[in-house]
């Protein structure tokens, strides 16, 4: 399989352990011939929980792997001995990733999807799945008038539930533009990562994060989405399986490549025309994407005849009161101007510009677990009246 595989969505199914039955038993010792009712209470199924973590960054695992359970609790025994306690699974998956609940919706098979989580934060938890509740042992049952109980109940079934699991980068740039725009060389001069770049379109085919550390000392993550095209919202070119990426993103870089060899326009109009088409595409896909903040640049001013028409390039933008920046990210051209330009504009940004989406589930911290354990810097204390 290829390392370097970008999965950013799977489906799975998970299953919290069942309750274990409760106990039906009797006190045999010696010198106590007519011992009472001693059965013991079955144990509590496991739980499922999912926990967002930074260190790990695609969903392959959840390809090779696409069922997960928790284990089932024990059943009771003599003595007034309870069953042992289920193990609670802990899913580990990347942070940004959002977790649906798939559920049909009729008889004719129809599923339908509901947000259930959404893991942004480092070490934020989710109860997904409860385990079941174990059963009563006869001893339970006792009573003046009922001194040899034979009733119990079994343990009560886990939770199941299918789901489906998607990555959205969490970066506080974006890159966008056409194939070939320069994403992943600007990338590169500004990260310094490792982007394949090359001179034809569609180099990039899975996103590429990196860190830039500004003068002012703060980081920005930065993300190259992969190249849109025309009709990337309807799903052509790649750009229909990563335009996700760009929700999560504080401010968008949008990079015009003006140096496309049309005879029968100049570079002005080409820029225009080619910012036009990608901004429509983000709004077709998304209002909230179409709504945010944005730089627009244009790239590959190391370029004589882009270098030459840059003023008039500015003056078409100008029409449509847009600023441009011009780049070389070869060169380093202009990147000083970029730099300061972005430090302005992340800092107009505010908590209102941001897309929270609506959780139908709430999001457990790490000591508010709505289950028979509330985990304390990972010590377990019980709770049994949680379950009454």
């Amino acid at each position: 399989m290829n390392k370097n595989l970008f999965i950013d969505t799977a489906k799975i199914t998970i299953k919290a352990g069942n309750g274990g039955d409760g106990s039906v038993s009797f006190r045999r010792e010696k010198f106590v011939p007519k011992g009472g009712p001693d059965g013991g209470d079955g144990g509590y199924g496991g739980s499922v929980y999912f926990e967002a973590i930074s260190n790990m960054a695609t969903l392959m695992d959840f390809r090779a792997k696409s069922k997960y359970a928790a284990q089932p609790g024990q059943g009771g025994t003599g003595k007034k001995m309870y069953g042992l306690h289920g193990e609670d699974l802990i899913i580990k998956v990347p942070r940004g990733t959002m977790i649906y609940q798939v559920t049909k919706t009729d008889t004719t098979g129809v599923l339908s999807e509901v947000l259930v989580a959404d893991m942004v934060s480092e070490g934020e938890r989710v109860l997904l799945a409860q385990g079941g509740r174990g059963g009563k042992g006869n001893e339970k049952f006792k009573s003046s008038t009922n001194q040899t109980p034979l009733q119990y109940t079994k343990g009560t079934p886990g939770e199941e539930k299918d789901l489906r699991l998607e990555i959205k980068l969490i970066a506080d740039v974006g890159l966008v533009g056409k194939p070939n725009a320069g994403k992943s060389t600007l990338l590169n001069r500004l990260t310094g990562t490792n982007a394949k770049v090359a001179n034809y379109p569609f180099t990039t085919l899975i996103p590429n994060l990196g860190v830039c550390l500004l003068k002012s000392g703060k980081t920005l993550i930065i993300a190259d989405v992969p190249g849109l095209i025309e009709g990337a919202a309807e799903g052509r070119g790649l750009g229909d399986d990563f335009l996700r990426h760009v929700e999560r993103t504080k401010l968008i870089v949008h990079l015009v490549d003006p140096f496309v060899f049309d005879k029968d326009k100049d570079f002005a109009e080409q820029a225009v025309e080619s910012y036009d088409a990608i901004r429509n595409e983000l709004s077709l896909y998304s209002d909230k994407i179409a709504k945010k903040r944005e730089i627009v640049v244009i790239t590959k001013l190391d370029i004589f005849e882009v270098k030459e028409k840059f003023e008039d390039i500015k003056k078409a933008f100008k029409k449509k009161k847009i600023d441009v920046q011009g780049i070389s990210a070869v060169t380093g051209e202009g990147i000083s101007e970029f730099l300061q330009k972005l430090m302005v504009e992340f800092s107009k940004i505010t908590s209102a510009d941001l897309d929270v989406p609506q959780i139908t589930t709430k999001v457990y911290g790490i000591t508010d677990l709505p289950n028979r354990r509330l985990v304390f810097n990972d010590n377990v204390a019980e709770y049994d009246h949680l379950w009454e």
